[in-house]
């Protein structure tokens, strides 16, 4: 009898998840197409091998790191695995477009997209461009071939300069144009991969260097809808800063609320999120909400009836297996380090992504 009951229990909670995955994928297809355009910062992802000109030396074999082979590809695959994960709750081909952050070169994301590709059925293509960061980390994004066909690709390079008169060596602004692919006509849009100066010295003191980075940011878009007026764009990225910020709310103007955006103005889908406690990443037992995505107003105002793609909603990817699940540091994102010590986790920040719909 106490057999039959826990079978019966056990049965009981697989079709409940059954159902539960079930409505979380068919949410929005009930006459709609989904398509996910997801960030994440990878936290570090070097070889083991010295790149000339480049200050890795943390991240080598005799490092303070001591950044083995055996790290490295623990690394590549947990990275791996969770870039396959991101968008599936609505569509199990996974996110369209990746932009990333903190990677050494192309040839990290070669090898992580080699292992997504093999072990879950990825179709995911690199693109990086080398900047002049003082780390000698960059943006990257990863593309899926079948969903996103890049047009141009250029990197910017931000000027500016610390308080002391010191430039600034950090990571381009990467401008990726493109075509997302599949369900009716393929439609143009632009996706900008930030990683903007860091609070070193404090929030207030390092300012001006995330302030400049949002001025370039906003010359980019300029620089588009000049060409494009109706243009689609997203800006994603880790910020430095919070949607409410200086640089994101008043030298971006990204808006917290639609009915707030002007033509040719910016929405920032994350806000909201940090305004019901929800962050992307934990600092001093605080959350904060530098991981955010950006769109531009005719993205947010496209009507569905036009068959073209619209904003449908955001989501911060904060999933159990990314997630530290007892101690101190409970609920906060597993780190492939802390403190030197090798966690053999993901990165100390979370995903973030947002769907778009087509009417079908």
């Amino acid at each position: 009898m106490k057999h039959t009951f826990l079978w019966a229990a056990m049965l009981l909670m697989i079709a409940g998840a059954t159902n539960a995955q079930n409505q979380a994928t068919t949410e929005a297809n009930e006459g709609q197409f989904v398509r996910c355009i997801a960030f994440y910062n990878l936290e570090n992802l070097f070889d083991t091998i010295h790149d000339e000109g480049k200050n890795d030396y943390e991240y080598l074999p005799d490092g303070g790191m001591k950044w083995t082979s055996y790290k490295y590809e623990n690394k590549v695959k947990n990275m791996a695995y969770a870039v396959s994960q991101l968008g599936t709750d609505y569509d199990p081909r996974g996110a369209a477009c990746i932009g990333v952050a903190e990677v050494e070169n192309i040839g990290c994301l070669y090898d992580l997209c080699a292992e997504a590709n093999s072990k879950y059925g990825r179709r995911l293509k690199p693109i990086l461009k080398e900047g002049p960061d003082r780390r000698g980390v960059d943006v990257g994004f990863l593309y899926d071939t079948l969903l996103f066909k890049p047009s141009r690709v250029n990197g910017y390079e931000l000027k500016a300069h610390y308080a002391d008169g010191g430039v600034i060596k950090t990571r381009l602004q990467l401008c990726v144009s493109g075509y997302l692919l599949g369900e009716g006509r393929p439609e143009k849009i632009h996706i900008i991969v930030n990683h903007w100066p860091s609070r070193y010295g404090g929030e207030l003191s390092s300012r001006p260097g995330r302030d400049t980075a949002a001025m370039l940011c906003k010359s980019i878009c300029d620089s588009i809808y000049l060409k494009e007026p109706k243009a689609k764009i997203i800006i994603m990225g880790d910020l430095n800063d919070d949607p409410y910020n200086h640089s994101c709310k008043e030298v971006l103007k990204a808006r917290k609320y639609r009915e707030e955006v002007d033509p040719q103005g910016f929405f920032n889908t994350m806000w909201q999120i940090l305004d019901k406690g929800t962050g992307s990443l934990a600092y001093n037992g605080s959350w904060n909400l530098f991981d955010q995505i950006i769109i531009s107003e005719p993205l947010m105002n496209e009507k569905l009836e036009h068959g073209k793609w619209t904003y449908w909603k955001p989501q911060i990817f904060n999933k159990p297996f990314l997630t530290v699940q007892e101690g101190k540091d409970k609920g906060t994102p597993l780190r492939t380090t802390k403190g030197g010590v090798w966690q053999n986790g993901y990165g100390d920040h979370y995903p973030t992504m947002i769907y778009l719909i087509r009417k079908k």
